[in-house]
């Protein structure tokens, strides 16, 4: 079942697909699913699709994303092939345990949960909704915002699978674990698809997300992921956002921590049409560690939008922003990012910083970093950086013997360096260098994580 979603009035169009189609949404699914379907979707029909008017997506036209024919599909099309024949990670020594999403479902015909070590289990979220209720129940939708944000609401309403991660009390996972966001098909699809990844208290474990196209029709994505991280849990999360122009993301990412938890998160945005990520942190037990990184590398019309919310709910906690971004031709960009201190966080530290290279008079970057700050004794401060290679150190390596288009490269690579260096996976850290490199020099024209060719 289909629905194509045109220029008329994409609010309507959702509101006839849901309406119309009740027992395929609600089939299989609990009661209490089905009834945070039914208040999500009110949500939706109150809320609409954010358009510029609203201040967080004043740079970002979302509306605009639906105008292309795009379909949406209630259940997965069975698309037939073999992953080991056209995904082939090249990273050196990356040794991950795989998970594969087609088109927004979990892919695997054979077992649609399985079992890690240390007693983890990953696999489908419609599958974990039957095989673990009360973990379920206990955390979905209890992190993400349907009552502001129309995109979460539209995706709750429309929830049918996703990832669901469980790392059990104590549960150190040595392998990091890759989920693979795969896009393949000959129609122009709209895609959805929800996560949840639960850490409980003392558990460490890492994750590495990869977006990929896999075929040249245009895709729309609209995902949100809830992490509960429990006290003493340590998350490490890198995302690796890789797809084609044709291709237009939403993600929505909340993280709420608890007491003396540790998160590092880091999204390289390579490639992309149009991105937006939106970031949602509470830290919501004393002690708490939150390092939020980006760097995004756009060229030829792409646009990548940043937008960051770090909550801080109780003392004694600390956050650290930084996202870069080198922007090339006419590309486009937005980063808004907000710390907020509440009364009672005491003691907090929160740092806050968005630096951006713009290598022509055409690119362009808006950029607000926000403290809004509640307590009196913090340590915080934020700043934003718009601006153009160094000259001065652009003159001090040609005056070295270095050519002016390596010489440029050096510096845009020290740059982007100060990110990638973050991420705590080597052999991943290391293969990131090397793919930015490529970009910059404009050779990175398809995902280099595996073998075909994406325009």
């Amino acid at each position: 079942m289909s629905v194509e979603t045109t220029d008329i009035d994409v609010k309507d169009k959702f509101v006839e697909l849901y309406n119309n189609n009740q027992d395929i949404l609600k089939k299989g699914a609990p009661d209490y699913i089905n009834q945070i379907r039914d208040e999500a979707f009110q949500k939706f029909k109150k809320l609409g699709l954010p358009d510029k008017k609203n201040e967080d997506y004043k740079y970002t036209d979302i509306k605009s994303l639906f105008n292309n024919g795009l379909k949406t599909f209630l259940s997965p099309k069975d698309i037939e092939f073999n992953v080991d024949d056209i995904f082939k990670c090249d990273v050196p020594d990356l040794n991950t345990e795989v998970i594969i999403l087609l088109n927004g479902w979990y892919y695997n015909r054979e077992k649609q949960l399985a079992e890690l070590p240390g007693g983890a289990v990953i696999g489908s979220f419609q599958k974990a909704t039957e095989e673990y209720p009360e973990l379920v129940k206990k955390h979905f939708n209890q992190y993400a915002d349907n009552e502001k944000e129309g995109l979460v609401a539209l995706n709750t309403a429309f929830v049918k699978d996703g990832i669901f991660l469980y790392v059990p009390k104590g549960a150190v996972i040595e392998k990091p674990i890759q989920i693979i966001n795969l896009l393949m098909d000959d129609e122009n699809d709209f895609t959805q698809h929800r996560n949840l990844f639960i850490f409980e208290e003392n558990s460490q474990a890492s994750l590495v997300v990869c977006d990929h196209t896999l075929s040249t029709s245009n895709f729309l994505t609209n995902s949100v992921s809830e992490f509960f991280v429990d006290k003493n849990a340590s998350l490490d999360f890198s995302r690796i956002q890789n797809e084609h122009n044709g291709s237009k993301q939403v993600s929505h990412l909340y993280f709420y921590q608890e007491k003396d938890s540790r998160i590092n998160t880091n999204t390289i945005s390579l490639h992309g049409g149009l991105i937006r990520n939106n970031i949602n942190v509470l830290l919501n037990g004393e002690g708490c560690e939150n390092n939020t990184l980006g760097l995004y590398l756009t060229d030829k019309g792409q646009h990548i939008d940043n937008h960051v919310f770090i909550d801080h709910a109780k003392p004694n906690c600390t956050s650290n922003q930084l996202f870069k971004g080198v922007l090339d031709d006419y590309a486009t960009g937005a980063f808004n990012g907000k710390v907020l201190v509440r009364e009672d966080a005491q003691k907090t530290q929160a740092y806050q910083a968005n630096n951006n290279i713009l290598l022509t008079d055409d690119a362009t970057i808006n950029t607000k970093p926000t403290l809004i700050i509640y307590a009196d004794d913090v340590k915080c401060s934020h700043g934003a950086t718009v601006g153009q290679l160094d000259m001065d150190a652009l003159f001090y390596l040609r005056s070295r013997g270095i050519n002016e288009k390596e010489a440029k490269l050096l510096l845009m690579y020290a740059f982007a360096h100060e990110v990638i260096k973050k991420i705590k996976i080597p052999a991943l850290q290391e293969r990131i260098h090397e793919l930015v490199d490529k970009r910059l020099r404009g050779e990175l024209s398809r995902c280099n994580f595996c073998y075909m060719n994406c325009k």
